[in-house]
């Protein structure tokens, strides 16, 4: 019987950290894989080949495909739709738009008809779990295989749920298959120290204002962070702009935002629920905002666009 170790690797730091490690312990018949969501910044896929250059260990990108789903979709349209009512003005717009386009996120998206949220996280379900699960199941059930570790690079110090994890569990649903995090104690300055330790640079995002790597924006990313990406990344702003456009076609109701409108602090009572009033621009201004996006903060709508900036200090270090 032949084990494996597989890590799960975002690009990002705790992740990284987490390969680095598996590395470091000569973990036998290492794999490694990155479920790509589409939605990344250029740098991350860069950050990849860096890696697979500087590790030795060949990174496996793993593409989500919602192709099945969107046909049942527009089947839904169609005969759903139409007997509940819906005019046809927004039937037959949802299926100008409802057509694969290879993008995972943007395609997951117009499947639901809506983007997801802070309480609504289906993302992370479709575009990581779920795919990197696709990937372990012929591993899993070839005769050959004994147990699988899957290597997870979370931090309790990141949210009260992940506190709750334990370091080890076997899977409830893959016999065989164990969820392994190695790193769970760890803190982000133990985290970025293991990447000076193996001479590794961290990914160049947490340089430029970003306190997370993945999705950008990602629906949970702090108000200064949205304000750097606006500031450095314009055109990801742009783009989520024409995501929004898409998939508020593709929503029964007609309108769909990255950011929910009713966490809009900027919207009034009496706002019309639309991408115009409530849509990725108006959360950029909002971000330009201090005292509770009730004044304007020349300051930060002033910043340069370049330069150093980083939410765990590492501009201080002279790295």
């Amino acid at each position: 019987m032949t084990d494996y170790n597989v890590v799960s690797v975002s690009g990002g730091k705790d992740s990284t950290a987490l390969l680095l490690l598996a590395i470091e312990r000569e973990s036998e018949n290492l794999r490694a894989v990155f479920a790509d969501t589409g939605h990344e910044h250029p740098a991350v896929y860069e950050y990849l080949d860096y890696l697979e250059q500087e590790t030795g260990v060949a990174i496996e990108r793993l593409v989500p495909d919602f192709s099945q789903r969107i046909a049942r979709k527009r089947e839904v349209v169609q005969t759903k739709w139409r007997a509940e009512g819906v005019s046809e003005a927004r039937i037959e717009a949802a299926l100008s738009v409802l057509h694969p386009t290879g993008v995972p996120f943007l395609d997951l998206c117009l499947w639901k008809g809506r983007f997801p949220s802070t309480k609504a996280r289906f993302c992370t379900e479709f575009l990581k779990r779920d795919a990197i699960q696709d990937w372990l199941a012929p591993l899993l059930a070839d005769p050959v295989t004994g147990e699988v570790f899957s290597w997870q690079g979370v931090r309790a110090e990141e949210s009260a749920a992940r506190a709750k994890l334990v370091e080890l569990e076997e899977s409830d649903k893959f016999p065989g298959l164990w969820h392994y995090r190695p790193i769970l104690s760890w803190s982000a300055a133990e985290v970025f120290d293991f990447h000076r330790k193996h001479g590794v640079k961290w990914n160049p995002l947490y340089e430029q204002g970003m306190g997370r790597v993945g999705c950008m924006p990602c629906v949970n990313c702090r108000k200064e962070e949205l304000q750097a990406i606006a500031r450095r990344f314009p055109d990801h702003i742009a783009r989520v702009r024409e995501w929004e456009q898409l998939v508020s076609k593709a929503s029964k109701r007609g309108s769909a935002t990255l950011f929910p409108a009713v966490t809009d602090p900027m919207a009034s009572a009496g706002d019309d629920i639309s991408p115009e009033t409530h849509g990725i621009d108006r959360m950029v201004e909002w971000s330009k905002t201090a005292r509770g996006g009730r004044q304007f903060d020349l300051i930060a709508s002033n910043a340069p666009r370049t330069g150093c900036a980083s939410a765990y200090g590492l501009c201080e270090t002279g790295e």
